[in-house]
């Protein structure tokens, strides 16, 4: 039986290495996996996942989706002269307060999520379409479906991915082809040696307002509290992937957690947008979310089907499978910006996949 071609960009940590050892360890080897990084010197780890993996299922190919000539390159190295689904994972993700944020760091965040994405796309969907058969799977984020504090230029980013998908779907159904969105919340992972935390009295940080400095520390808080309680592990997003993957039509967006739709729920409930800020204002910054306590109260609008933590009067709160000891460290994603970051010269985290 002929093999799924499947590429993978940004394959060198996190869900990107995880479903390229998903895929290419697959006990029926229906997949042919071309696993990309930016950085070879990288591949170790993903070789080691995949120790004893049959040779015929995996390939590692150096891919930078910000460089045309990697990604002409990368296309030419696919021995098979098709992908069947590209996976557009790659990602590089800005936290802190917008004054903080130099332009070269904002044009690196469009680069890789906006450009990046686009260019890998381009890359590959004249082949699809001439085969009038493909997917394309995007690693999305619940940061590309509402603004999240602190987030600015990492969440327009995400929201013009969502355009861009949004838009090429329309057109993509009159060629048999399918671009899904997978739109991730907190995950965890297991890279806990690159935990840093931010320095809240870092210089670019000490230009602030105090007002902005106080809100940026108990963001901070937030997402260490939220990333504790709510965090998927790694297996459960990547079965979200996987099913998009093997779906003969999957769709639009898929969602890894129910989590967050409230909120997501509000924007379309109350178009003026005032409703969201209220909310999403009063889920980061509240007394309570300081105290650990991980309510999110939305006007009623209806219960989201499958939440594993239980709704009551439309306030969310975790079940006691998602409680994480005291403690516990953890490496992740944080509403879609991972959580194992280092800091840049100005005091805010930024991070590549």
């Amino acid at each position: 039986m002929e093999k799924t071609v499947v590429l993978i960009t940004g394959c060198s940590s996190g869900i990107g290495l995880g479903l390229a050892v998903r895929l290419a360890s697959d006990a029926s080897r229906r997949f042919k996996v071309y696993a990309t990084m930016r950085n070879l010197a990288k591949k170790e780890r993903l070789l080691e996942c995949v120790r004893g993996c049959h040779a015929s299922t995996l390939e590692i190919l150096q891919l930078d989706v910000t460089d045309p000539l990697s990604l002409a390159a990368a296309v030419q190295q696919v021995q098979e002269q098709r992908v069947d689904v590209l996976v557009c994972n790659a990602g590089v993700g800005l936290m802190g307060p917008l004054e903080t944020c130099s332009y070269q760091a904002m044009k690196n965040i469009f680069d890789v999520n906006v450009f990046g994405t686009i260019s890998t796309i381009q890359a590959f969907l004249p082949g699809m379409k001439r085969r009038k058969a493909g997917k394309i799977i995007i690693s999305s984020s619940v940061g590309a479906l509402q603004g999240i504090p602190f987030n600015a230029v990492y969440c327009a980013s995400k929201f013009a991915v969502e355009g861009l998908c949004e838009s090429l779907a329309v057109i993509l159904q009159q060629f048999n082809m399918h671009i899904t969105l997978i739109e991730c919340g907190p995950v965890n992972t297991s890279f806990l040696a690159n935990l840093q935390h931010s320095d809240t009295e870092g210089s670019a940080l000490q230009g602030l307002d105090p007002q902005t400095r106080t809100l940026y520390s108990q963001y901070l808080q937030h997402c260490q509290s939220l990333f504790r309680d709510v965090a998927q592990d790694t297996e459960e997003v990547l079965q979200v992937f996987l099913e998009a993957i093997c779906a003969p039509c999957p769709p639009l967006r898929s969602f890894t957690t129910q989590v967050f739709m409230p909120l997501t729920r509000l924007k379309l409930t109350s178009p003026d947008g005032s409703e969201y800020i209220r909310a999403m204002h009063k889920f980061v910054f509240s007394a309570g979310e300081a105290q650990g306590d991980r309510t999110l109260s939305v006007p009623p609008m209806g219960d989201p089907p499958g939440c594993s933590g239980g709704w009551c009067n439309r306030h969310w709160t975790p079940s006691p499978s998602m409680a994480q000891g005291p403690g516990v460290e953890r490496g992740g994603e944080v509403q879609g910006v991972v959580f194992h970051f280092s800091l840049g010269p100005e005091g805010w985290p930024q991070v590549w996949d």
